[in-house]
């Protein structure tokens, strides 16, 4: 079964697509880099994906479950970082963490929640409001709260977003934990050199609709005319 299956999905806002005739199947354990323009439709594929966006039509499966007739099991077996954090500013960096493993039905205790905070360099500001953060603090700590959930599928828009170079190499360690559990990660990013490094393949939007599905080593910079290539990645 494959972990991702999408066919002729499109979706718009008002009289524009931002998804049209999108066609593809991901592989379970596949790191997946997607690429493109800003505005051609990553952050509402991966938004779809996560069920924060219903499709307005087509077919979407993520784990087997069919968006629109599973939405819940679909939902579960999925996590996202947004391209906006969505923190609580006013908490500090743990009482985020408890609130989203409460809701999560995740391991709450301090204990454990320092230790995650920890695997991405923030337990010494873990008592910190929010507000004191900066960007990259920020960035962090929403790539460790999506991590809390530990889903089959996993959707990262723009990861190394607000990051400096030791940000860059922390993401690049979550993709390889990622991969070793067998999690199934789709990351959209600019940054197509270290995707193509990182990344089994690639998925290429220009316009909404998909100009490249393949070996991530086959998608070229600034290359939007690539020619499709049809079955599972």
């Amino acid at each position: 079964m494959l972990a991702i299956v999408a066919s002729a999905l499109f979706r718009r806002y008002g009289r524009r697509y931002a998804l049209l005739d999108v066609t593809f199947g991901v592989a379970p354990g596949a790191l997946v880099m997607l690429a493109g323009r800003n505005g051609s439709g990553k952050s509402t594929l991966l938004r779809v994906l996560a069920t924060a966006l219903r499709p307005d039509g087509g077919e979407v499966r993520v784990e087997g479950h069919d968006l629109l007739q599973d939405t819940e099991a679909a939902r579960r077996s999925t996590a996202l970082l947004a391209h906006r954090a969505n923190l609580y500013e006013p908490l500090t960096a743990l009482e985020n963490l408890t609130l989203h493993a409460r809701l999560l039905g995740a391991e709450s205790s301090r204990t454990a929640l320092l230790a995650r905070l920890r695997e991405v360099d923030l337990a010494e500001r873990a008592d910190d409001p929010v507000s004191t953060f900066s960007a990259g603090m920020r960035q962090r700590l929403a790539l460790c709260r999506v991590l809390l959930k530990d889903a089959a599928v996993v959707l990262l828009d723009e990861p190394y977003g607000h990051l400096d170079p030791p940000g860059f190499r922390l993401v690049d360690r979550i993709l390889e934990s990622l991969r070793a559990k067998g999690r199934t990660v789709v990351m959209a990013t600019h940054l197509l050199a270290r995707g193509r490094a990182l990344c089994d393949q690639a998925l290429l939007l220009e316009g909404g609709r998909l100009e490249f599905a393949g070996p991530s080593a086959e998608l070229k910079d600034g290359d939007t005319a690539a020619p499709f290539a049809e079955g599972a990645l």
